[in-house]
C-alpha cells in the first residue's frame, strides 16, 4: 500500500483530524451554572464593557482560523472549499502538535473577493489570528491586504509568507556554509506566483540584492510591456541586471536557484551552468523541479527540498505554529516584517554554526522545541516594532 492509499484509509478512520475538547467539567449543577446560564452573563457584560477583556475570558487568546475558498488546494489547484477541507484540518492538527494553538478549518464557498474580505472580517472577533491558505494567485494578495487593513488581528497567508520565512532561513544558513553573503549572490527563484513573490521580498527585506523571477513565460523584466500588473511591479523590485530570455539564461553564473514552480523543469546543464558551490532548492511537490541526486551530479554544493526523503528540507510547518504562537503570546495586531525577519533568523539559529553542514541547513520538521524558538524571537520582535499589545 502506497502513501496515497494509507492516507486515504486512515482518513475515513479518523473522520476528520481534530475535535473540540472541553476545558470545563459539567458533573454538578454548580459547574453548569458556573460555565453556562446564569453564572456566564458576568464574563459577558466584562466584554461588553471592554472589548479587551476578549483576550482573558474566552479562549480568543489561543484560537486561529485556518481559511481557504479552495482554489489552489496543494497541487491539485481550484478543488473547491469542501475538497480542501482535509488539508485545512491537517494544518490545524499542525498547530495543535507543534504549537498548543487551537485552529478551526473554515472552508468558504466564494471566490468573490469582496465577500470572501467581508466573511472573514465577520468572524474575525471570534479569534486571535487568521490563517490563510491555498488561495489563488493573484486574488490572494488583495484578500490579505485588505484583512490587514480591516482586522486588528494577525492576517497572514502562509502560502506566500509561512513558505519565504523557511526558505530564507534555509539560504541564510547554506550561504554560511558556502561562505558567501545573502547581497553578494545572484538569485534565481523559479515561480511568480504567492510563495515566489512572498519569498522575493522577504529575502529582499533581509539584504538581498539581486534576485531574478521566472515564469513560464520567461524572466520577468520591467522592459516588457506585455507583464500583468503584478508582475509588472514584481519586474520593477527585481532584475536589476535587466536580464530576458528563459530559465536557462537566468541560472547562467547564478549562486542560488529556488524553485516553486513546476516539476522537471531544470536540466543538470541549468545548474551545471550557474557558479561554483551553487545552492539549489528545488521545492515543487511532490516532483521538484530537478531531482537532488541529479543537481548534485550537475555540480550543485547544497540541495534542499520540500520532501521528507532527502535532506534539508524545507518544510513550512518549522514557521507558521511558532510565528503564530508568538503573535499570539503578545496579542500582536499583525505580523510585520520585523516579525518574519526574526522568524527566519531564529530558525537559522536553530543549529549552531559548528553542525552546519551541507545535509544539515534546516532543523527536522518534526522537531516540536522549533516553534517555541521562533514564537519567543517572534514576540520580541513584536514588541520592538510596536505590534504588542502585551
Amino acid at each position: 500500500m502506497d502513501i496515497k492509499e494509507e492516507s486515504l484509509k486512515k482518513h475515513y478512520e479518523w473522520k476528520g483530524k481534530i475535535e473540540v475538547v472541553s476545558r470545563a467539567r459539567v458533573d454538578t449543577r454548580e459547574q453548569l451554572s458556573l460555565l453556562y446560564t446564569p453564572g456566564v452573563a458576568q464574563p459577558c457584560l466584562e466584554i461588553r464593557d471592554c472589548y479587551e477583556k476578549s483576550w482573558e475570558l474566552t479562549r480568543r487568546s489561543n484560537l486561529v482560523a485556518v481559511i481557504t475558498d479552495g482554489t489552489a488546494v496543494l497541487g491539485l489547484g481550484d478543488i473547491g472549499p469542501e475538497a480542501g477541507m482535509p488539508v485545512m484540518e491537517g494544518k490545524c492538527a499542525l498547530f495543535k502538535e507543534f504549537a498548543d494553538v487551537d485552529a478551526f478549518p473554515i472552508c468558504i464557498r466564494s471566490k468573490d473577493v469582496d465577500e470572501l474580505v467581508r466573511t472573514i472580517y465577520l468572524i474575525s472577533g471570534s479569534f486571535g489570528g487568521i490563517n490563510l491558505e491555498d488561495i489563488s494567485a493573484p486574488r490572494c494578495f488583495e484578500i490579505e491586504r485588505r484583512l490587514k487593513e480591516l482586522c486588528d488581528i494577525p492576517v497572514f497567508h502562509d502560502d506566500q509568507h509561512g513558505t519565504a520565512v523557511v526558505v530564507a532561513a534555509a539560504l541564510l544558513n547554506a550561504l554560511k556554509v558556502v561562505k558567501k553573503s545573502i547581497g553578494g549572490v545572484r538569485i534565481v527563484i523559479s515561480g511568480a506566483g504567492s510563495a515566489g513573490t512572498a519569498i522575493a521580498g522577504h529575502l529582499a527585506s533581509l539584504g538581498a540584492k539581486d534576485i531574478v523571477m521566472v515564469d513560464r513565460f520567461g524572466i520577468l523584466s520591467r522592459t516588457d510591456a506585455s507583464l500583468s500588473p503584478s508582475h509588472s511591479e514584481l519586474a520593477k523590485r527585481t532584475n536589476p541586471r535587466l536580464l530576458v530570455g528563459g530559465l536557462s539564461d537566468a541560472m547562467r553564473d547564478a549562486d542560488v536557484f529556488i524553485g516553486v514552480s513546476a516539476p522537471g523543469i531544470v536540466s543538470k546543464e541549468m545548474v551545471a551552468s550557474m557558479n561554483k558551490d551553487a545552492i539549489v532548492f528545488p521545492m515543487a511537490n511532490p516532483t521538484p523541479e530537478i531531482m537532488p541526486d541529479e543537481a548534485k551530479e550537475a555540480g550543485a554544493r547544497i540541495v534542499g527540498t520540500g520532501r521528507s526523503d532527502y535532506p534539508n528540507q524545507i518544510n513550512n510547518v518549522l514557521a507558521f505554529p511558532g510565528i503564530f504562537r508568538g503573535a499570539l503570546d503578545c496579542r500582536a495586531v499583525c505580523i510585520n516584517e520585523e516579525m518574519k525577519a526574526a522568524a527566519s533568523t531564529a530558525l537559522a539559529d536553530f543549529i549552531p554554526e559548528c553542525e552546519l553542514n551541507e545535509e544539515n541547513i534546516i532543523p527536522s520538521a518534526l522537531d516540536k522545541t522549533v516553534a517555541y524558538s521562533v514564537a519567543a524571537a517572534v514576540a520580541e520582535a513584536a514588541r520592538r516594532s510596536g505590534a504588542a499589545r502585551a
